[in-house]
């Protein structure tokens, strides 16, 4: 069955005095903690994602950039596009680690806000509600499909690592800096240098020591492989990882 727009906000007007036009009560995210960990996970990108459905705004007398569950949003697309009730959708937006364009100097973070579940749709516009949030919700934050990550195992064994590759850590969530335990990182290794999920990596220091070795700092695993890139989730750490620490495969 499918629902016109303005009826339906309509209705949602005269039912709530309040400036805002609430969702219908959420439940739960009845998740386990893992898949819901990696859900929000962020992954990195040279380029900028093609992003044609987009966040374009709330259901409040007042704009707003950032919206939270319970609230109401738009979406640009509708039945022509598409969308259909009940349909769910990641949010992300991309942060650049520095001014300029996207490159390989330049790694875009794609950070995810949260999904979305599709509420009431008319031929070209969407209304939303805002299922889960791993951040606050932005305004021209775009959307891809939902689906549910899978959580690897780590690879059996614990082979040595591979010390002639190294890379790079690059990014973190939120474009810090530094991370521990559970949290994730993205390198600059993926499948096409042998990276699978589940795969496991060392984290290494170089305290720029002469004749020492490189400082065994953390222990990874491949949560997410892209061909150059992979996002770990840092399984142990002795202290902060930080951007530009060296990592390697095992393997």
């Amino acid at each position: 069955m499918r629902f016109h727009l303005l009826p339906v906000v309509a209705l949602l007007a005269c039912a709530a005095p309040a400036l805002a036009q609430r969702a219908p009560g959420r439940g739960p995210v009845n998740l386990p903690p893992d898949v819901l960990s990696q859900a929000c996970a962020p992954a990195l990108a040279y380029e900028a994602p093609p992003a044609p459905l987009r966040v374009t705004g709330s259901q409040e007398a007042a704009v707003r950039v950032t919206m939270a569950p319970g609230d109401l949003i738009t979406i640009n697309a509708g039945t022509d596009n598409g969308i259909e009730v009940g349909q769910r959708y990641f949010a992300r937006r991309p942060i650049r680690l520095t001014r300029g364009e996207a490159g390989r100097d330049n790694p875009l973070i794609l950070h995810t806000a949260g999904w979305i579940r599709i509420y009431a749709v008319d031929d070209r516009m969407s209304l939303a509600t805002i299922e889960h949030a791993c951040d606050a919700v932005q305004l021209n934050d775009y959307l891809e499909p939902f689906a549910l990550p899978a959580v690897p195992s780590a690879l059996p064994g614990r082979p040595p690592a591979q010390r002639s590759n190294y890379g790079r850590v690059l990014s973190g969530a939120d474009n810090r800096a530094t991370f521990g335990t559970g949290e994730y990182v993205m390198v600059d290794r993926g499948s096409d240098h042998g990276v699978a999920l589940g795969a496991q990596f060392v984290v290494f220091r170089d305290k720029l020591e002469a004749g020492n070795f490189l400082f065994e700092l953390a222990d990874g695993m491949a949560v997410d492989v892209r061909p150059e890139t992979t996002t770990l989730r840092i399984t142990r750490a002795i202290d902060g990882v930080t951007v530009g620490d060296y990592v390697a495969l095992r393997k």
